[in-house]
């Protein structure tokens, strides 16, 4: 059965590597056979995943992006090798009710989340089409974009417009061999929340999961394989949650 999730032969490139779930999703695809591509603003962090992946017999292509710049994005896949399979992962967050938040913190919110995910997605589309080949792309997205949670105006709008996005991809470009496919996160600790999580807000938050408990990062291992490789080949525009079962609690 593990050769149904093998990622033997492909290359995939990985936004946000740096640290969190993007590093972690680099060692779980080189340990499934995939070459990397990884992408991130900082280079430093990057080579700690490149490696990581180079210690479990992969290749790792490091390159600098800004997926909030989209020339930054264009010259990043100018230096990368040509890759099958995208992880759409960079992403940010800012607190803050509606009528507080600064223009500034709203663009940046939405420059990454949002625009950074189209970006990556019209270049890696673009050289697909061209090359006359298929691809797979996966957006990470968020159970924040399947439901709301106080404070979180920017980014609950950003991930939600990634699920319709998702499904957008999905419907123009079946055609071309092309899938598109969303992982919805709950509670995972990761350098984005880590400090919210052991706050009271946070604690309290984890209590209405009915799992009484935030994900453990290899949790986030078989859906992403999943989707990732041929096992899912039938799959596309989909939005998987991984949460603990957050999103069926009650109101």
């Amino acid at each position: 059965m593990t050769d149904l999730f093998s990622m033997a032969g492909k290359r995939v490139l990985v936004t946000g590597a740096s640290s969190g779930f993007g590093a972690h999703f680099a060692r779980v695809l080189a340990s499934a056979g995939a070459d990397l591509v990884l992408a991130a603003r900082r280079v430093d962090r990057l080579e700690e995943t490149a490696a990581a992946v180079r210690a479990l017999g992969r290749d790792a292509v490091v390159v600098p992006m800004d997926v909030a710049d989209y020339a930054s994005v264009t010259a990043a896949f100018e230096a990368m090798p040509p890759v099958q399979v995208v992880i759409n992962n960079a992403g940010i967050n800012r607190i803050s009710t509606t009528h507080e938040m600064s223009e500034d913190d709203w663009d940046a919110v939405l420059d990454t989340n949002l625009k950074g995910v189209w970006a990556v997605a019209q270049h890696a589309i673009q050289r697909w089409i061209a090359a006359g080949q298929g691809g797979n792309i996966i957006n990470i997205a968020s159970v924040l974009g399947l439901r709301v949670g106080q404070q979180l105006g920017a980014y609950t709008a950003s991930k939600a417009a990634v699920v319709q996005m998702t499904r957008s991809i999905a419907l123009d470009y079946a055609r071309y061999g092309i899938r598109c496919n969303a992982i919805c996160p709950g509670y995972f600790e990761t350098e984005i929340n880590r400090d919210w999580l052991h706050s009271p807000a946070g604690e309290k938050q984890i209590k209405r999961i009915p799992f009484r408990r935030v994900g453990d990062m290899p949790e986030m291992s078989g859906p992403l394989l999943l989707l990732a490789s041929d096992a899912s080949s039938y799959m596309s525009g989909a939005a998987v949650p991984v949460d603990g079962a957050h999103l069926c609690s009650t109101l």
